[in-house]
């Protein structure tokens, strides 16, 4: 990058405060009993409790740090159907319905609003029949995605830039604000009844003739019926000593918030090297598309087999791959401890990894380059997340057949935010034993592993 870009851009100090989590508050109170604990509070656990308060079930969210501090705050914000694997899309049609709904969610004001996203063509080599295979692909389910010249695209996109003229177009598609989404939903369940412990780690799941009896958290034991993991990139580790072999691994996404930005357009994007929301406050969320990191740890190499020829079928999408420090953290830690004992998720509170200034520098320029209403942005704020990761890029929301009464809600490999008020209420149905708002057959955690 150039002095000048640098210069008239501007790159925030690291020092400074990068997200701002919209708070809240503990429930002084550890219960001794509750029908369902659960293990994680991103949006998936409090969005899976408050489905589960509404059905009169008492339910506790046990939290290590605070509510979102994760990936549930570090994301880009979109909740869209456009470009979902297939099998996911009767799932991301539900979670955009509740989304909307905001009595559904029990008044949670999650900043959601509708504004389209458009999918580029020229990312990579053959952008526009891919685009197309997936338009055919998903037909049956009523979406209102479309194909738009190149002339429609310019008028959505004044300005802008392609190499190849031309997108695909969801209007239904929309974002929510990450930093008070899951917070907001949060205090909907409590309102319900349920209840939120948060700086509580859970250190493992109890058991009584082989079935769930309790969790056991480093503020003593809450006995339960059922229990869900929800632990976001936690949840490979949180499984092991359950004997559970969750072939999960974490990227690195790095993304940047401008200042109030005029005159630069509100349908969100992704193009060539870079992605981006419109936010409520007239800034920007930005990242740089199919440039997350992949920090090179000991499962890399115990799931190889797994994972290797999924990297192989991508084409223009793959992980950087990195080797550093993260090897050598995640070499130190632990693979299993006594329930009474430290646990390293009382070690570590919070995944706060370094943004990739690389990913950021590249972003800007690409960017400005497609859309010149970007060159006089300002960058205000940097971060990075550790996304969950599984090998078919689709989420495990499923029972686990070997443990009654354990269940695991995780694995949603960038697609968590989006996807987790529909997620949450799967979860809550599986967990209750009612109707399933969607067939949760291509999310059983049996596609991986016999237990």
């Amino acid at each position: 990058m150039s002095g000048l870009r640098e210069r008239s851009i501007g790159i925030r100090d690291r020092k400074a405060p990068a997200l701002n989590v919209q708070p809240v508050r503990s429930d002084e109170k550890l219960p001794s009993r509750v029908e369902v604990a659960i293990v994680g509070g991103g949006v998936i656990g409090v969005s899976t409790a408050l489905f589960l308060a509404q059905k009169g079930v008492s339910v506790a969210v046990l939290e290590k740090g605070a509510i979102a501090a994760e990936q549930s705050s570090r994301n880009w914000g979109w909740c869209r159907a456009s470009m979902r694997d297939p099998a996911e899309v009767p799932l991301v049609m539900e979670s955009l319905r509740l989304w909307r709904d905001r009595t559904k969610l029990g008044g949670a004001d999650t900043g959601f609003r509708t504004t389209g996203i458009l999918f580029l063509n020229g990312r990579v080599a053959g952008d526009e029949e891919t685009h197309q295979k997936w338009l055919d692909q998903v037909r049956e389910h009523g979406l209102d995605s479309r194909m738009l010249s190149g002339a429609e695209v310019r008028a959505l996109l004044p300005g802008v830039r392609q190499t190849a003229p031309g997108a695909l177009y969801t209007p239904s598609d929309g974002g929510a604000e990450p930093e008070r989404a899951a917070p907001e939903i949060a205090e909907a369940a409590r309102r319900a009844g349920a209840v939120i412990v948060t700086s509580c780690a859970v250190r493992g799941v109890a058991r009584q003739a082989g079935r769930v009896s309790g969790v056991v958290t480093e503020r003593g034991e809450v006995a339960c019926g059922a229990a869900l993991i929800a632990a976001g990139a936690w949840s490979r580790l949180f499984c092991g000593p359950l004997d559970l072999d969750l072939p999960q691994l974490k990227l690195r996404g790095s993304v940047f918030r401008t200042a109030p930005l005029v005159g630069a357009p509100s349908v969100s994007a992704v193009g060539d090297g870079f992605g981006y929301r419109k936010r409520e406050d007239g800034g920007y969320t930005v990242s740089q598309s199919d440039a997350t990191i992949f920090d090179l740890v000991p499962d890399s190499f115990r799931l190889f087999a797994k994972f290797f020829p999924t990297y192989l079928r991508e084409k223009g999408e793959r992980p950087r791959l990195r080797v550093g420090r993260r090897f050598l953290e995640e070499w130190k830690t632990p693979r299993r401890w006594a329930l009474d004992a430290v646990s390293p998720f009382e070690q570590v509170r919070v995944l706060d990894p370094e943004p990739s200034p690389e990913v950021i520098k590249e972003a800007i320029i690409k960017l400005t380059a497609a859309l010149p209403a970007f060159k006089d942005m300002r960058v205000v704020a940097t971060w990075a997340g550790m996304i969950d990761v599984t090998p078919d890029a689709l989420p495990v929301i499923s029972p686990i057949e070997a443990i009654p009464g354990l269940f695991i809600a995780t694995g949603f490999s960038g697609h968590g935010f989006g996807l987790g008020p529909g997620a949450g209420r799967l979860a809550a149905e599986l967990i209750s034993s009612d109707r399933p708002c969607v067939d949760p057959g291509p999310f059983r955690f049996s596609r991986f592993s016999a237990r």
